[in-house]
């Protein structure tokens, strides 16, 4: 009996914690309090915000309805994680749409234009002083950069002073850019813009990527100075005298009077042969003799006859050797070198060639002419067309040696002066400066 008096004595004490652990915490006001709390309190939001002056609010058993107009679309949706924010909102029903008065939906849009001109007003003088800065900077840097003598002194030529007046001129407008975004408190803005800059450069670098290449080999060849004005020279096959370097092309005079335009992108990646850069220059022909004749008596002589010649240098030493057997003669090569200055390298060779072959030919030597027959069977041989069948004349014992001055190309060198005077500004080239 006492142990059941005990046991439901314990169950007793034990059911009223029991209950208050399972019902939590009571609230203090009512739910129609507590509703009409959360409508006060969004209502006084709405108030403050001022956008929504059309939109009514009720709140029954924590379920916010809105209703109304608002003047955008985005203003209405932005209703629904403000409410949410509200303590004791169980759900929001959002049924505020966009208002169809023209009226209502330009205010707003007026009160940003009055805000921005007030803004305007008020940021303008700073404006002013950071744009008479800016002014400021780049006048100074545009000075400088009309200083001809110190960029002359620096550079190797004019075209190479025009780049470093033109880096002066840039460095100064970005450093002027800077000093206007200071002034404005807006320094945050020059990463965007440089980087905007830096991508716009590298897109038109891809798109004129020959013209820049080009241009770069303009820079690299005044730089070098690999030819001068009238030197003689040879790229890829084309040869004839130097006119002058252009920022975009090297232009030779033809040996015929023509103009050769060469970009100076492939002027830079070629070979280029000077002619012009050693006063010496070396004459080369073959002459051939009959198979039967003393070769080296034949080569000695031709040698000799070589050495006589008043236009050929004793220094570099003319020299003759046996080349190969051909077509009815042995060939000799005789190579002799002559000042290019003053003497004419064409003429050179044809008189040396003249006076070798009267040399031979008067020590009894022949100096075989090619001569084609062709066979017809049944009707005897005859001669080839334009096959010689009459011996040579006898040879003449005293040949006069004939004048090679370099004429000519003094004649050339005339045009290619009087075109250079026309246009000396645009050439890039520097008749006394330092070349490779």
């Amino acid at each position: 009996m006492r142990l059941f008096v005990l046991l439901s004595l314990l169950i007793t004490l034990a059911l009223p914690a029991q209950a208050q652990e399972a019902s939590g915490t009571i609230a203090a006001q009512s739910s129609d309090q507590l509703d009409a709390d959360i409508a006060v309190r969004l209502r006084e939001i709405l108030d403050a915000l001022g956008n929504y002056d059309d939109v009514t609010v009720v709140v029954d058993e924590g379920v916010v309805t809105l209703r109304g107009t608002a003047t955008s679309l985005a203003e209405a949706e932005a209703l629904d994680p403000l409410v949410n924010r509200i303590e004791g909102v169980v759900a929001v029903r959002n049924t505020v749409v966009e208002t169809t008065d023209v009226a209502a939906r330009l205010n707003p849009a007026m009160d940003r234009f009055r805000a921005r001109f007030d803004q305007t007003v008020t940021v303008l003088p700073l404006f002013l002083i950071a744009a008479f800065a800016f002014a400021i900077v780049v006048m100074i840097g545009f000075a400088i950069a009309r200083q001809k003598g110190p960029f002359k002194r620096l550079a190797p030529n004019d075209f190479i002073a025009d780049i470093y007046r033109q880096l002066i001129r840039l460095a100064f407008l970005v450093l002027g850019l800077v000093v206007a975004l200071d002034i404005m408190n807006a320094t945050a803005l020059l990463t965007p813009i440089l980087g905007a800059a830096g991508i716009v450069g590298l897109a038109i670098g891809f798109a004129v990527k020959d013209t820049v290449e080009n241009f770069i080999a303009s820079i690299m060849l005044s730089i070098r100075q690999p030819f001068r004005p009238n030197d003689a020279i040879e790229i890829n096959g084309d040869e004839g005298k130097v006119i002058r370097l252009t920022s975009r092309a090297t232009i030779l005079l033809s040996y015929d009077g023509n103009h050769i335009r060469i970009p100076n992108s492939t002027v830079f990646k070629s070979r280029i042969v000077n002619f012009t850069r050693n006063a010496e220059r070396r004459f080369k022909f073959d002459i051939g003799v009959a198979s039967d004749a003393d070769l080296t008596q034949v080569r000695d002589l031709a040698e000799a006859t070589i050495r006589k010649l008043p236009f050929v240098l004793e220094e570099p030493a003319p020299l003759v050797w046996i080349d190969r057997i051909g077509d009815g003669a042995v060939f000799l090569v005789v190579t002799g070198w002559i000042n290019q200055t003053d003497t004419s390298l064409v003429r050179a060779k044809g008189e040396a060639l003249r006076q070798v072959k009267n040399a031979i030919e008067v020590s009894g030597v022949e100096v075989p002419d090619t001569t084609y027959r062709i066979q017809m069977l049944g009707q005897g041989e005859i001669p080839a067309t334009g096959a010689r069948s009459t011996p040579p004349e006898a040879p003449v014992r005293h040949a006069e040696i004939n004048d090679v001055a370099a004429s000519n190309d003094d004649a050339l060198e005339k045009i290619i002066d009087a075109e250079r005077a026309e246009t000396q500004r645009d050439d890039l080239l520097d008749q006394d400066g330092q070349s490779e």
